[in-house]
């Protein structure tokens, strides 16, 4: 979910397709041809079934993750408390940053959640001080303490 928080289903094959890209992505020549053969589909339905997923919003992003920390940057969880009837305005302003990702509502007293990643540790308080000047509504910073991997898997 982002922003506004719309549900989408997904049918079988979607939920395969996201699993096994959950696995890594082929580095070779025709990496949605080798994703395909893997899953019986075409190297077409791989990329079709991408393009409506990331169309239809069920997909905010498909690229690679870099881990921030490693590469000499920074990021952070981050959370605000956002009136009802602002959350589309106050997701549309979080989301205009480029350091923003992985915006989701939650059912919470704090209702939007995001991460911030940027090169520098400090560009991250300068973004979080821009939003709430932006909204006039507080964000917390929540920097990670420790690391946990968690895999995401879809079943029907």
């Amino acid at each position: 979910m982002r922003g506004g928080g719309n549900v989408v289903s997904m049918d079988v094959r979607d939920q395969e397709l996201i699993n096994a890209l959950h696995g890594g992505f082929p580095i070779e020549d025709r990496p949605y041809a080798a994703i395909g053969r893997q899953l019986g589909m075409s190297e077409e339905e791989v990329i079709e079934r991408l393009q409506r997923l990331l169309a239809d919003r069920t997909l905010t992003r498909f690229g690679p993750l870099y881990d921030a920390a490693k590469l000499g940057g920074a990021f952070t969880l981050a959370a605000m408390s956002v009136p009802a009837e602002r959350f589309d305005e106050v997701a549309e302003i979080v989301n205009s940053f480029p350091e923003v990702a992985h915006n989701y509502a939650r059912e919470h007293a704090l209702n939007m959640w995001f991460v911030v990643g940027a090169e520098k540790s400090e560009r991250i308080n300068v973004v979080l001080s821009q939003i709430k000047d932006r909204t006039g509504i507080e964000v917390l910073n929540m920097p990670k303490e420790e690391e946990y991997f968690l895999e995401l898997r879809l079943t029907a």
